[in-house]
């Protein structure tokens, strides 16, 4: 039986971020969850993906988030607990059904649960998503810690419903990644089956039913508000006239500066985990006996400039701050010490930095920098595009995934990259107004996520470029998610039915479409020269498994290459393709055997 599916109320149970959300949804009686992958919240689908094999939970791996939340619309307005899972930037691909769905609002429960990764460990930019929550004018809960991402869900599930509205649930990386313990509650028995109940005068929205829906939204908005304010997650700590409002994991930093400073007498503290609508009434009565305060939020002043609306309207005058040079910046991640910072600082506190520990004779340790897996099919497929682009004034649209990477030195495979599936719709505007080749890269599940329509328009409008799409046929940045033309037999799971690239491609009227397996460099580098010498619109499909992939599913043959006299030592193999497993010992190229994979590029 999976973990997270134990019904032992009380139990503890020491579990990853994501793994504790996805138990929360597991006790509220979650029947539909559905998501495209994205780090930091890809561990939560993948625990849904593996529980739907063993339960009656169903669960899906969508195209994109669009889809992803659109399915979940549907099944929550018939009744049915639904959850959809996406990173902080899947929401803009989401966001054209989240703004009209707040209008129609749902019948059960729909938790949105929004993964926003501050400092962009794993991320194009660092969007602040509780202003989507705004946006749409639906609410808005952020855990504070592992155990409280756990006991949030149910509570989710439960405004959800009692609003009528889907609920947005916005953590950050360091609660999606951290691990704590978590306590066990009981599991809500599942409702897989419901029914829709038809009345297209709340549903089918036509200017004036959503003239009506709107109205709906504001009461909804208004409610909500009330509820925020005795909200058991929206709390405070201590009784001084230094306030201190906070949200997410920047609450536990401050509970802990706030000791270490010794002024916990002088401090109180409003912890705010219904962020969205802000409880007017919960603050404004807060700020009443404060003489200063100081907001704590990682992101954009989100909470900031509301308390300082807040205060405004009741003629409080007293310094509010929170972003500013000399506190907070709107970039990054928070930490502990820098929380202890500012707060000494806004408040005027005697602090010493602890010294840092003297590290002068300490060697320092080589970069490691993002890299390509060696072995990866990539950095073949990039290797015979330089060789067979050789000469040529060349523009490279990218994409994301693992081949954003191929943007490297000595690569340099990536000159420009936006969004999911950006690569097709850029090498249009490119190859347009630029006698540059465009050549433009972007993965199989970036491609079934948002790339069709750009290849689409090439077509339509007779551009002239070549579209390498890079299918190594599973979703590997993320951690080997399906996608739409994933051999799920290969996985042992059945009842699927896996789409042909090559199949879409053609359907769409591309006139020049070939399939290469980039480890066979010389046909591959051939291959690509006939697709750059076709005028309109080419597309190869480097169809080859992510070498890590394929050792999972124990398909990898285990051999690897060693250096031979033939070699000239003129180092190539480095300089230009540049595999992890390569290195050099005495002046001279060595293979890791322990990193080769065997592929003979």
């Amino acid at each position: 039986m999976h973990k997270l599916l134990k019904d032992n109320p009380g139990e503890q149970a020491l579990l990853l971020g994501n793994e504790a959300i996805a138990r929360g949804a597991i006790e509220a009686g979650v029947a539909f969850t559905s998501t495209y992958p994205g780090t930091p919240s890809s561990e939560i689908s993948l625990n849904f993906f593996q529980i739907s094999k063993e339960s009656d939970l169903y669960f899906e791996y969508a195209p994109n988030e669009k889809v992803a939340l659109e399915t979940a619309t549907a099944t929550a307005n018939c009744g049915v607990r639904s959850m959809c899972v996406m990173k902080h930037v899947g929401l803009n691909v989401a966001s054209d059904v989240l703004m009209t769905l707040a209008y129609i609002g749902v019948t059960g429960g729909l938790v949105i649960l929004t993964a926003d990764d501050p400092y962009m460990f794993s991320s194009q930019n660092e969007q602040d998503n509780r202003y989507y929550g705004k946006l749409a004018g639906i609410p808005i809960l952020e855990p504070s810690s592992v155990a409280e991402a756990k006991e949030m869900i149910p509570y989710a599930f439960e405004l959800s419903e009692k609003l009528g509205e889907p609920v947005l649930f916005r953590t950050t990386t360091r609660i999606n990644h951290s691990t704590a313990p978590v306590t066990l509650g009981e599991i809500t028995p599942r409702i897989t089956k419901g029914k829709f109940i038809k009345d297209p005068f709340s549903f089918v929205t036509v200017p004036a039913v959503s003239r009506k829906l709107h109205v709906k939204l504001l009461a909804n908005l208004k409610e909500a508000e009330k509820i925020a304010c005795s909200s058991p997650y929206n709390y405070i700590k201590g009784s001084g006239s230094f306030g201190i409002i906070c949200n997410g994991v920047s609450y536990g930093y401050v509970i802990d500066a706030v000791r270490e400073l010794d002024i916990e007498e002088k401090v109180k503290v409003l912890r705010l985990g219904f962020s969205h609508p802000m409880p007017g009434v919960l603050i404004k009565d807060f700020l009443k006996d404060c003489s200063r305060v100081l907001v704590v939020e990682e992101g954009e002043p989100f909470m900031e400039e509301t308390v300082k609306a807040f205060a405004q309207e009741e003629g409080l005058t007293f310094p509010i701050s929170g972003k500013s040079e000399k506190l907070f910046s709107r970039l990054y991640e928070f930490d502990p010490a820098m929380v202890r910072q500012c707060i000494a600082t806004f408040f005027s506190i005697a602090y010493t930095p602890s010294e840092k520990t003297d590290l002068s004779n300490v060697p320092q340790l080589p970069q490691r920098p993002p890299n390509l897996c060696a072995g990866c099919s990539h950095r073949a497929a990039f290797y015979a595009v330089k060789k067979a682009a050789e000469g040529m004034d060349t523009i490279f649209p990218s994409d994301i995934g693992c081949y954003t990477l191929g943007f490297l030195p000595p690569l340099s495979m990536g000159d420009f990259v936006v969004c999911m599936g950006a690569s097709t719709g850029t090498s249009c505007g490119f190859s347009m107004v630029t006698d540059s080749k465009v050549i433009s890269f972007i993965g199989d599940s970036t491609f079934f996520h948002s790339g069709i329509s750009g290849l689409m328009n090439a077509v339509f409008n007779n551009h002239n470029f070549t579209l390498m799409i890079l299918d190594n046929r599973i979703t590997a940045m993320t951690g080997h998610q399906p996608n739409p033309g994933v051999d799920m037999e290969e996985m042992n799971h059945g009842g699927y039915n896996p789409i042909s690239i090559e199949n879409v491609v053609k359907s769409l009227g591309v006139k020049h479409v070939s399939v290469i397996q980039p480890s066979k460099l010389k046909k591959s580098i051939k291959t690509i020269k006939e697709a750059l010498a076709f005028k309109g619109v080419s597309v190869i499909v480097a169809k080859e498994k992510c070498v890590l992939y394929e050792k999972s599913l124990k398909q990898l043959k285990e051999k690897s290459f060693t250096i031979t006299d033939k070699c000239k030592n003129h180092k190539t193999c480095i300089n230009e393709l540049a595999c992890p497993a390569f290195f050099i010992k005495d002046d001279k190229v060595n293979i890791d055997p322990a990193m080769c994979t065997g592929c003979a590029v």
